[in-house]
């Protein structure tokens, strides 16, 4: 059984500023804390799937790399270096010259919602072309991780690379934008939440629960992705899939800042399947992870090690 996960994806610093409610249109605000911390759905999701994992799988431990660019700056380099401290292979991250690092702009209200604006840099060098330089890491992977902060173009071919070397994928559709039939034919898991699932439907917006998951979640999964894990954030997530149908409801925790959440909620799915989990315990895991990841603020620093989300289920059993 392959042992190994490769995210590929964006890699960006964050510039975190807390605030007491967020900011209207023309509205300015004192804030209360300034960080800068290592972002990027790409990199959130690799430093996170390298926290968790800790079981092996046929005698190999899960192994976690993640491909992307950073800018020849001192942003990429603070970058790659929280990605290696978290146990991720970074060979496959390369420097661009002439182009800065990604960036995002994240204000942190009091209730742990956030407002971001991404600003991607190096993470648009990442071309189709690529694609082939990945295919032998694609072949020793169970899983591809991918998001929409890279060229969606780079994102295709990737999906179509990793599904000629046997490789499944899991693709975050975030940030939400539509999508094809070409494109999602190519994925074996799509996780959006309430606003991405509404968008790929061309459906308006609309806040979800668990009462309307299985439609929403049948209605995406028509559109060509073999299964779709449907997170509905405090309500929990619901699965439709090969296996069937699964609901998991989220942990009751006290929120302190959703950032990253739903990076945290893929790392660790793709670990548990990765390790040979059934649907419903991987869910579980996944929501358990998520959970963890809210009560601390940051993107990556917000990522909680194995022994902390096993602690974290065993309390909950």
């Amino acid at each position: 059984m392959r042992a190994s996960i490769l995210v590929a994806g964006s890699l960006n610093m964050d510039f975190v500023a807390t605030v007491a409610t967020l900011p209207t249109p023309g509205q300015t605000l004192t804030g209360s804390t300034f960080d800068l911390i290592p972002g990027g759905k790409g990199a959130n999701q690799a430093c996170a799937a390298g926290k968790l994992a800790g079981s092996a799988v046929g005698g190999d431990a899960v192994r976690v790399a993640m491909a992307g660019r950073v800018g020849d700056d001192p942003f990429g380099e603070r970058l790659t270096r929280s990605l290696a401290a978290a146990g991720v292979d970074v060979e496959a991250v390369e420097r661009v010259g002439g182009v800065s690092t990604g960036a995002a702009m994240i204000n942190v209200g009091a209730d742990g919602q956030n407002t971001i604006v991404v600003i991607p840099g190096a993470n648009h060098r990442f071309l189709p072309a690529h694609a082939e330089d990945l295919r032998g890491r694609l072949r020793d992977s169970a899983w591809l991780l991918l998001q929409l902060e890279s060229p969606l173009d780079t994102v295709q071919a990737l999906l179509r690379a990793a599904r000629q070397e046997g490789a499944r994928t899991m693709l975050d559709p975030a940030p939400a934008q539509p999508l094809g039939r070409e494109l999602l034919s190519l994925v074996d898991v799509i996780t959006p939440n309430e606003t991405e699932a509404c968008l790929l439907l061309g459906r308006a917006a609309a806040r979800l629960g668990l009462a309307d998951a299985p439609e929403m979640a049948r209605a995406v999964r028509a559109l060509g992705p073999r299964a779709v894990v449907l997170k509905l954030g405090d309500a929990g997530c619901f699965y439709s899939g090969p296996e069937g149908e699964h609901t998991a409801a989220a942990f009751a925790v006290t929120a302190v800042d959703a950032t990253a959440a739903g990076d945290t909620f893929n790392a660790a799915l793709a670990v548990a399947l990765t390790e040979g989990m059934a649907v419903p315990a991987a869910l579980r895991f996944a929501n358990a992870a998520a959970a963890v990841s809210v009560t601390r603020k940051g993107a990556q620093t917000s990522a909680p090690s194995r022994a902390e989300v096993d602690a974290f289920l065993a309390v909950r059993a």
